[in-house]
């Protein structure tokens, strides 16, 4: 052998002498364990014919020399974690993912003008400027148009209210007979209704009669007679239907733009019907109930419709314009940003306000550390993704589409028949068990495609670690038992934002959709915190509280009497509705716990439902019995209600 070979040799029975670690491991343990010998101890040599000048180790001792403190773990599983380990880290060197335009030439030409006929920064920024000047004036002439409420001939300025507004509050929110929800008759409202109050739904149980309403329109009744060709007049809405909803069922306000109206109260009303109109199913009721209304129809208004579909063109044509004519990431993403936040939270999605003052200053309330996020949004996943692409086009449909489709989530995602990641919710709601099935697959599918290019990128050990800490933040907060956490739209982008980082097309998509949910969740709902109590959760929903228990009604020609055991602790007294409507409240030291009723119609059917009472605060009530037209009566089932 040559000198070279001569040292290789040398540096081998160095490395023998100094590590033997083939004399520190048990023989059971496979082949590290085999006995130096025979044909396993041979040193090959390189030959010149070969060309090799470096004599290799065995595989024992190569095992040995790397994993000796793993020597408990079968090789085949320590060979396939390097395996993995190797896969991870991606080639080398690292293949950085750019996007290459499509027709180049017309993607950058707008901002090649610009950048040839305005050289300097200061023409570019006094461009940006006047542009930012332009949207800003025609999106407040828009609006300011569009919050003027208008006129009603004989009514006067007619009320904005939200989707949600009603003459009667649920329970026995009301009070006994109803007194606090007074006037009941010979009374008007000239109201102004958004657009897309078809949207809304109840988000808990409702008792109506013996029915329970969850995630629905709230519309009690329609039309007094049955026939297809009815007037306005002829309508009348039980007192806790959902205003605009029931104008929208009458055909008075259209979804899509709202509408004014006057709503006439008309005092105790029997047997609401239940029946399919413009898109909204009212719910039957087949008793009375003190408190009804109609509309009023033939006035001559003024009424100045909700413009959110004109602003909406305003918006997303300038938003058009920004992203074909810039290549800065900054400028592309604190306007694009500012625009939609705005947009979202004064137009598409406003919070439940009902004057623009302070709706606008809730809204600029929640830029400010909207803003902030941003930024952070912006510095590890937007300008990563943003810098050095000039395919202007690609960018608006994707990456720009995307966000407007997040951002108006309240239309482009309603479909989907999730309203709030809660056990609850998932449990009850329609659909909502396989809807999150087929998310999270789409997400999941999504997450493999961005993991390939973070690989390829040498950042996936990086990522695998940032999300390692995610999902062990979550399972920590899962793990609380006094606070339930909830997942909200910002929540969710924030999540998966940090993989999107890569510079490929599918990328520009995810995004921006991911943008756009956070935008709009913040501006909708503000920074609601992940971890909620269970009465935050609750709502106005059940309260899980005990129930009274009654007796078996006594049954008279005319009248049912029913008693019922003393409350216990805390409690202090027993609620009674009869028709949803609170009839009597017993205390203690207020005689018997019982009471008489006495029949008004013998053609009509009447609910019960049984509540009990700690001071003026109401627990949940019980199912609904029935008292038959025939004098019988049914028991109530099982179960609160609210």
């Amino acid at each position: 052998m040559g000198p070279e070979n001569h040292n290789d040799d040398a540096e081998n029975g160095a490395l023998l002498d100094e590590q033997p670690s083939w004399q520190y491991e048990e023989r059971d343990d496979g082949p590290e364990a085999s006995t130096p010998g025979g044909s396993d101890m041979h040193m090959q040599s390189g030959s010149s014919d070969a060309g090799d000048s470096q004599s290799p180790l065995p595989v024992w001792l190569r095992e040995s020399s790397k994993s000796f403190h793993w020597r408990w773990v079968p090789v085949r599983v320590r060979q396939a974690a390097r395996a993995v380990v190797a896969w991870s880290k991606g080639p080398d060197p690292p293949q950085l993912q750019k996007i290459t335009p499509f027709f180049p030439w017309i993607q950058e030409s707008l901002a090649r003008f610009i950048a040839n006929h305005l050289p300097k920064q200061r023409h570019k920024a006094a461009l940006l400027a006047f542009f930012y000047f332009c949207w800003l004036l025609t999106f407040i002439l828009v609006l300011n148009h569009s919050a003027q409420a208008g006129n009603i001939e004989g009514y006067g300025k007619p009320q904005p209210i939200w989707c949600g507004a009603s003459f009667w509050n649920p329970g026995n929110s009301c009070g006994l007979n109803g007194n606090r929800c007074r006037p009941f008759d010979n009374a008007t409202l000239a109201f102004r209704c958004p657009a897309n109050c078809k949207a809304v739904k109840v988000l808990n149980p409702h008792a109506v009669g013996d029915q329970e309403i969850n995630y629905q329109s709230y519309v009690i009744g329609g039309p007094t007679r049955r026939k297809e060709n009815f007037t306005i007049p002829d309508t009348a809405y039980r007192g806790d239907s959902f205003i605009c909803q029931a104008a929208i069922h009458a055909g008075l306000v259209g979804n899509d733009n709202g509408g004014c109206g006057v709503a006439l109260l008309s005092g105790q009303q029997s047997n609401f019907t239940s029946t399919k109109r413009h898109g909204i199913q009212s719910i039957g009721f087949d008793s009375s109930f003190p408190k009804s209304f109609t509309f009023i129809s033939g006035l001559s208004s003024q009424c100045v419709r909700d413009l959110r579909w004109p602003l909406l063109a305003v918006t997303c044509g300038f938003t058009t314009i920004l992203s074909l004519c810039t290549t800065s990431p900054p400028v592309f993403f604190c306007s694009i940003f500012t625009m939609l936040f705005f947009h979202v939270g004064l137009v598409s999605d406003p919070p439940n306000h009902s004057d623009y003052a302070s709706l606008t200053s809730l809204v600029i309330g929640r830029f400010l550390p909207a803003a902030f996020v941003a930024f952070v949004i912006y510095r590890f996943s937007v300008k990563p993704q943003q810098t050095g692409l000039t395919a202007n086009i690609e960018r608006t449909v994707l990456w720009l589409g995307g966000a407007w489709v997040g951002g108006l989530n309240n239309y482009t995602f309603a479909f989907i028949p999730l309203q709030r990641l809660t056990p609850h919710d998932l449990k009850v709601q329609a659909g909502a068990k396989l809807a999150l099935v087929l998310v999270v697959l789409l997400i999941f599918t999504i997450a493999l495609g961005q993991v390939w290019y973070l690989r390829l990128e040498g950042r996936f050990p990086r990522y695998l670690a940032i999300y390692s800490i995610f999902v062990a933040f979550l399972l920590l907060c899962v793990a609380l038992p006094p606070l339930n956490l909830r997942i909200h739209h910002y929540v969710l982008a924030l999540l998966l934002l940090p993989g999107t980082r890569p510079q490929t097309r599918p990328g520009l998509l995810y995004q921006g959709i991911l943008v756009g949910l956070f935008i709009n969740g913040v501006a909708r709902w503000g920074f609601d915190s992940i971890m909620q109590t269970t009465v935050d959760l609750r709502g106005d929903g059940q309260l899980g509280s005990l129930l009274p228990d009654i007796t078996a009604p006594v049954l008279g020609s005319s009248n049912i009497t029913f008693s019922w055991s003393r409350p216990p602790h805390p409690y202090d007294g027993v609620s009674v509705l009869v028709n949803d409507v609170e009839r009597h409240r017993w205390y203690y030291g207020e005689g018997d716990p019982s009471h008489t009723f006495y029949r008004n119609d013998e053609m009509e059917k009447e609910y019960f439902r049984f509540g009990y009472m700690g001071g003026s605060e109401t627990g949940d009530f019980t199912k609904a019995g029935v008292w038959e037209t025939d004098g019988g009566f049914k028991e109530m089932e099982p179960g609160p209600s609210k």
